[in-house]
């Protein structure tokens, strides 16, 4: 079941990055969308909502106060471009504080306590339609979130703290991300780790034997610790 957002922002291009990123994740919708305090208690009158994105300085009614007003409010992520209002935004048990211009990845990691908090999991992957060749991901490449849709992966190299993605086309680029976590978000879409650093499409095997999984331009090695796992999944049932 998809957790329900209400954002609340004065700030058109702020709602507009908010939409943006809650469209990437999975487990999201957006049941409302309000300029300021009053609009967004019509909705909440309305409409079942699980956590609201709240700003602080709007039009008649700062957000604190808003959510002071709430008699059972639902869980509060506050997105605001002011740092002095922390220690009020925490004393209304919010969720997390996120300080203006947010970035994707500081945007994952309060979703992720937010789901930790409600007992669910947290996949940065949209599907936009059942068909798994529309599916993507974002993926953080210098200061930017990259759009890659997952089926134009080959494999995925770990650098350290940072991941290689090595696409069909032989285009790559650098990711600040484990591969762990990497690991993470794509295994439901058919990815596999065979190596302590290295992880591939299972689509992309053209073939493979005890030492190796072949590729169509690469060669990859089959770590000891995961032998096992590959050939039990790759072998016929």
């Amino acid at each position: 079941m998809k957790l329900r957002c209400l954002l609340i922002d004065d700030e058109p291009p702020a709602l507009k990055v908010l939409s943006t990123y809650i469209a990437a994740i999975n487990g999201l919708e957006i049941v409302g969308q309000c300029r300021n305090a009053i609009e967004a208690l019509s909705i909440l009158q309305q409409k079942a909502v699980d956590v609201i994105f709240l700003d602080i300085k709007m039009p008649r009614i700062l957000g604190t106060e808003f959510l002071k007003n709430l008699s059972h409010p639902p869980k509060v992520i506050f997105v605001t471009a002011y740092r002095e209002y922390a220690v009020d935004g925490f004393e209304l048990d919010a969720v997390d504080y996120l300080v203006k211009p947010v970035s994707f990845e500081r945007f994952f990691k309060a979703i992720t306590k937010l789901n930790r908090m409600m007992g669910h999991e947290t996949s940065a992957v949209a599907t936009a339609e059942t068909n798994s060749s529309a599916a993507f991901v974002y993926l953080k490449v210098d200061k930017d979130m990259k759009k890659v849709f997952v089926n134009e992966i080959d494999y995925l190299e770990s650098w350290k703290d940072y991941v290689m993605v090595f696409l069909s086309d032989g285009k790559h680029f650098l990711v600040k991300q484990s591969i762990s976590a990497m690991e993470n978000l794509l295994s439901e879409h058919k990815f596999m780790r065979v190596h302590r650093s290295y992880m591939v499409s299972l689509s992309k095997i053209a073939g493979y034997n005890g030492l190796s999984v072949q590729l169509a331009q690469k060669e990859i090695p089959i770590g000891r610790l995961y032998k096992q796992t590959v050939m039990e999944r790759l072998q016929p049932k």
